[in-house]
């Protein structure tokens, strides 16, 4: 049995500097660093920074007055950055700049008078903190057939972006259909889906015609985990998802000739390795690495805060 790897996989730039932040507040501030939601959701991610020190919030009423609270990869509402400004918390954002890049459009559009659709996944945060930067005019899709059910006062007045971790291809039918639904229609002048959400998709896409089954390694929680397996599933290859090497299953492999192995933009290499190992001990003889898009983007840290990696990519044009 052979383990084809896909190429690129696990973690992306917003994520490693995500968990750079809470690191390098931890490393400054000292223990606790108080973290609203799961910095990025993976849980070994989640679980080593709480040994470390990191105390994880849902609400920011959980937190004192006066500390230091770390926001998440996802993005937070605007409501939310009130409350903190006005409680007198030490913030550091570590909102994906791609995410950004989308509540910056959505405040534009907005601005300019247009109803926005987001196509997201209800309760997912990032949908959550996308449709808080505004206090009306926001519209959440998760599917083509919600497309017709969406009123808005002026059907020539309606812009539209999207949840940067969505499945490339269910994504497009979404658009279609708010297109043929409303031809005016505005949408953002790049895509809102990140390069690494759609480098990996493309890289299972590429993988799965070579494989009899496919792993993901990511966390149940994790959208863009998630959508990497629908993508295999979508063409007709058994995949599972797995948050460790202990939850790989004998039966899922046996009998297979290559399982092909991926990961989501918020599970760690680490993680890939000990699955590898468990694919070894169950008989797999042989492991290539695929080829795939080389990926170099860094984002810059915070202001005020000491450690990590500077160099800036636009994320605008």
């Amino acid at each position: 049995m052979e383990i084809l790897l896909a190429n690129p996989r696990g973690f992306c730039a917003g994520v490693d500097r995500a968990i750079a932040i809470v690191e390098a507040a931890l490393a400054q501030f000292g223990r606790p660093i108080y973290v609203r939601h799961e910095i990025v959701h993976n849980r070994h991610v989640v679980d080593d920074l709480r040994a470390k020190g990191a105390v994880f919030v849902e609400d920011l009423s959980e937190v004192p007055s006066g500390a230091t609270v770390v926001f998440s990869a996802h993005g937070v509402p605007q409501a939310v950055r009130r409350e903190a400004r006005a409680r007198g918390l030490n913030v550091f954002d570590a909102t994906c700049p791609l995410v950004t890049k989308v509540h910056v459009e959505v405040t534009k559009m907005r601005g300019q008078g247009f109803d926005v659709i987001m196509i997201g996944h209800e309760g997912h945060p990032e949908a959550e903190g996308t449709l808080g930067q505004a206090e009306s005019g926001m519209h959440l899709v998760e599917s083509v057939e919600q497309v017709a059910r969406v009123q808005v006062p002026d059907p020539g007045k309606v812009a539209y972006v999207t949840q940067t971790t969505l499945s490339v291809d269910d994504a497009q039918l979404i658009v279609a259909a708010l297109k043929a639904r409303f031809p005016n229609i505005v949408g953002p002048k790049r895509d809102d889906i990140c390069y690494a959400t759609q480098n990996r998709q493309d890289a299972v896409k590429f993988m799965v015609p070579q494989c009899d089954v496919v792993i993901v390694v990511g966390s149940r929680n994790s959208s863009n985990s998630n959508r990497l397996r629908e993508v295999a599933q979508q063409r007709n290859v058994p995949a599972y998802m797995v948050d460790s090497a202990d939850d790989v299953q004998a039966d899922w492999i046996a009998g297979k000739r290559r399982v092909g192995v991926t990961a989501g933009a918020s599970a760690p290499e680490l993680l890939v390795g000990e699955v590898i190992t468990r694919l070894r001990a169950l008989g797999a003889v042989n492991v290539r690495e695929l080829k795939g898009i080389e990926e170099h983007v860094t984002f810059p840290m915070p202001k005020g805060l000491v450690g990590g990696r500077v160099a800036d990519v636009p994320v605008q044009d």
